[in-house]
C-alpha cells in the first residue's frame, strides 16, 4: 500500500506509450503542447533536477517515502528546486521534448528501486 496519499495524472494528454520493461520503457509516455504544466503525482521531496541521466533531457525526481519515488522526464523548464517541499498536484516542470522526438512527459514510478506500471497507481481517466 501506498503511504503517499492518493496519486494523480501529472499531465493532462493522451496515453503515447505504457510501461514495458521488455522493450525499454519504465514508464508511460503523455503527449501534451510545449510548455503545458507537469505537476506531482502525489506529495514528496524534490531529490533531482537536472540533465545528468542520458535519455530522459530535463529530469525531476521526486521522493515520496522510502518505497515510492516518481520520476519527471523530457521537460522544458524546471519550476521548483531540490530539497523542495512539494504537495500533490503542484507545477514542478513545463512540458518539452528534452532528449525526446516529440512534445511529451515520461513518467515513472519506482517501487523499491523498481519501475512498476504508474497505470496500477494513478486514478482511472
Amino acid at each position: 500500500t501506498s503511504t503517499t496519499g492518493p496519486w494523480t495524472w501529472p499531465a493532462k494528454g493522451e496515453l503515447i506509450s505504457r510501461f514495458d520493461p521488455d522493450s525499454g520503457s519504465n514508464g508511460i509516455d503523455i503527449a501534451g503542447s510545449d510548455g503545458s504544466p507537469v505537476r506531482a503525482a502525489a506529495k514528496g521531496k524534490v531529490v533531482y533536477a537536472g540533465t545528468g541521466l542520458r535519455g530522459y533531457g530535463l529530469l525531476i525526481i521526486v521522493k515520496h517515502d522510502e518505497t515510492f519515488l516518481s520520476a519527471y522526464a523530457h521537460n522544458r523548464a524546471v519550476t521548483v528546486n531540490e530539497g523542495d517541499e512539494i504537495y500533490s498536484g503542484q507545477v514542478i516542470a513545463e512540458m518539452g521534448q528534452s532528449g525526446a522526438s516529440s512534445v511529451r512527459l515520461h513518467f515513472e514510478i519506482r517501487r523499491n528501486g523498481q519501475p512498476i506500471d504508474p497505470l496500477t497507481i494513478l486514478p482511472g481517466r
